[in-house]
């Protein structure tokens, strides 16, 4: 496997998965409605990928072409993303992961509560 490194290994300071963090607060034309289609970036506990399935990730708002690290620090702990856990095995900075502060349990917990969507 070719290692690879992560675009980003801090968490930004409005990332939605900080418990800190008011959604309406995100930059960069947030949107209820965008935000809840991440659902999509959320694997099934445990479940084994498709083989040939494209990995889906939640991208940072802050920097273009970056993983959110809020988001990939839930998928390769609770989360428990076979297939993002497999591909972090060739990430050459995986180590230099830092959160800042108290994060979200689960990917509803991000959405804000006043809004009328579903994920």
């Amino acid at each position: 496997m070719t290692d690879w490194k992560l675009k980003r290994t801090a968490q930004c300071r409005k990332c939605p998965w900080r418990v800190d963090v008011d959604p309406h607060d995100i930059p960069n034309g947030y949107c209820a409605t965008k935000h809840a289609a991440l659902a999509s970036t959320i694997a099934t506990p445990g479940e084994l990928p498709t083989p040939g399935a494209p990995l889906r990730v939640m991208a940072c708002h802050e920097t273009e072409d970056a993983h959110c690290i809020g988001w990939l620090n839930h998928q390769l702990g609770r989360g428990n993303n076979i297939a993002l856990r497999l591909s972090m095995r060739s990430c050459a900075n995986a180590d230099q992961l830092r959160l800042h502060g108290a994060q979200h349990e689960t990917f509803e917990a991000t959405l804000p509560h006043d809004a009328d969507v579903t994920p």
